[in-house]
């Protein structure tokens, strides 16, 4: 009786806490090895202090939803945005089981990996529908006029769901900031390094700009 008293009780103020306050689906979206888990890792350690989820320099590491509830981080002038994080696999137009063979994976795990990706990426473009905003998780160092950046950034743009572009990894010297601006000019690009921090206080502030 006592613990279901308490129960009912922390359910209350649990309500009261977030009435009033709008829960967003914020959804990390990419190519793989783009860095999205790692910035998943990054805003959990920053406003909750865990992390979300593992990474590896072998694509498709993340080949599941991951979501973390309940993220409330402020602004510079104080505002509060309460959001769910939702980490999504890397989409790609092609999974071949012996590129996992090339990075050093067996043949029955190469095969396995392969079809929890393709299954992944399945899911990650049917959770598009529920997303209220997007963050594109860009790796700086490489072609932004890829086939696959184009085809998640059209099926966002077919949604009207809004969105921001984080160009990652620009502590690398062959990362190129304008290459990204110039193939996306209708998205405000952020340039970060999720791995160390970089600049990830400015893309904070703009997911107060897809609420607006």
């Amino acid at each position: 009786m006592v613990m279901k008293f308490f129960k009912r009780i922390f359910g209350r103020l649990w309500k009261d806490l977030f009435k009033g306050k709008k829960e967003l689906k914020l959804g990390l979206y990419g190519p793989p090895n783009s860095g999205k888990t790692t910035l998943a890792n990054r805003i959990c350690l920053d406003w909750l202090g865990e992390e979300m989820g593992s990474v590896s320099s072998i694509a498709h590491e993340t080949r599941e939803i991951q979501i973390k509830e309940q993220i409330s981080i402020r602004s510079k002038d104080g505002k509060e945005l309460f959001f769910n994080l939702v980490d999504t696999p890397g989409i790609a137009t092609r999974i071949d089981y012996e590129d996992f063979l090339k990075a050093g994976l067996t043949e029955n795990k190469a095969k396995k990996r392969a079809k929890e990706a393709t299954k992944g990426i399945i899911d990650a473009i049917k959770w598009l529908d529920d997303m209220d905003a997007v963050v594109v998780v860009l790796d700086a160092t490489q072609d932004p006029y890829s086939q696959v950046n184009i085809t998640i950034i059209g099926n966002l743009a077919a949604r009207n769901i809004p969105v921001i572009i984080a160009a990652n990894k620009v502590d690398l010297r062959k990362s190129n900031m304008k290459k990204i601006e110039s193939a996306f000019p209708q998205y405000e690009v952020v340039g970060i390094s999720a791995k160390y921090g970089k600049h990830v206080e400015k893309l904070y502030e703009t997911f107060f700009n897809l609420v607006k």
